[in-house]
């Protein structure tokens, strides 16, 4: 029995980087029992942040460390960092208040419901990937954004190469965060409004946007399926004249027919007939 806990716990050594979290399904899989998770609970080997929750002790957890264990270790169905977090781990974060501490994750299913259990300063905010982007890269052509840790993510890394989808290093070693490119992310943040977003950010956002990519962006906007992100789209788009503007082919993207009001009382843009704020100029 000795042998096996040993046997066990080296195993776990090679297979559960230190800090990040896997489920009592991950360890079931690995051999490893409900008995003898207790055993290596009251041992030391394992933390348990909540039940059903399991992690080798490494500093405090934080929601890099829920994220990448999600999309590295634990999930068959993947999950990606999007919208206003994503912008703000990719340069945007002076233009976006703090008020909310929010991680916003996107994906085909809901996340494990252990995940609001967590004791973070943080809370996730689950939207589902599939509902904005008719060929969602997060569940095709992509297949997963898992990452094979004894590689780097090399494999993972291949895949992304020309999607909507993006990834950064984070910790001591360089652990892999997969989240949406910024054209993708402001997007998906435009799907937030008007309700849980702020046409002022996201005014700010644009206007910070000289270095989208018009590739990225054309193929987003066609696939797009709200007829509400697109025109707040080419509405922030118009009011600052980036050059990469000229590039997109807006006959292309599906506008729909009518008048959609976001902003009750607010003012009717002629172009795009949307209500956006009274004090947001309506033509540029």
């Amino acid at each position: 029995m000795a042998e096996q806990k040993t046997s066990l716990i080296n195993q776990l050594e090679n297979d559960l980087p230190e800090g990040l979290v896997v489920d009592a399904a991950w360890l079931e899989e690995r051999g490893i029992a409900s008995n003898l998770r207790a055993y290596y609970v009251k041992s030391g080997w394992l933390e348990q942040p909540v039940r059903s929750v399991y992690r080798r002790p490494r500093g405090t957890l934080s929601w890099q460390q829920v994220v990448i264990s999600l999309q590295t270790l634990l999930l068959r169905t993947p999950f990606i960092v999007g919208g206003r977090t994503a912008l703000e781990l990719q340069g945007f974060e002076h233009y976006l208040s703090h008020e909310a501490k929010t991680v916003h994750l996107y994906g085909p299913k809901r996340p494990p419901g252990w995940l609001k259990k967590l004791t973070l300063p943080q809370r996730f905010v689950y939207h589902n990937s599939a509902r904005l982007f008719r060929n969602d890269p997060v569940t095709f052509g992509l297949g997963s954004p898992a990452w094979d840790i004894a590689d780097g993510g090399g494999r993972a890394l291949s895949r992304l190469q020309g999607s909507s989808l993006a990834t950064i290093t984070w910790g001591h070693w360089d652990w892999p965060l997969t989240l949406s490119q910024p054209e993708r992310a402001y997007l998906e943040m435009l799907d937030e409004l008007p309700r849980h977003e702020s046409f002022h950010q996201a005014d700010m956002i644009m206007q910070s946007a000289a270095n989208f990519s018009p590739r990225r962006l054309q193929t987003l906007l066609v696939d797009c399926d709200s007829v509400k992100v697109k025109r707040l789209f080419f509405f922030f788009a118009d009011r600052h004249h980036h050059a990469w503007l000229k590039r997109l082919d807006k006959k292309a993207v599906d506008l729909g027919n009518g008048k959609r009001m976001l902003v009750p009382g607010g003012k009717l843009d002629p172009v795009y007939l949307i209500t956006v704020p009274g004090d947001l100029d309506a033509v540029s």
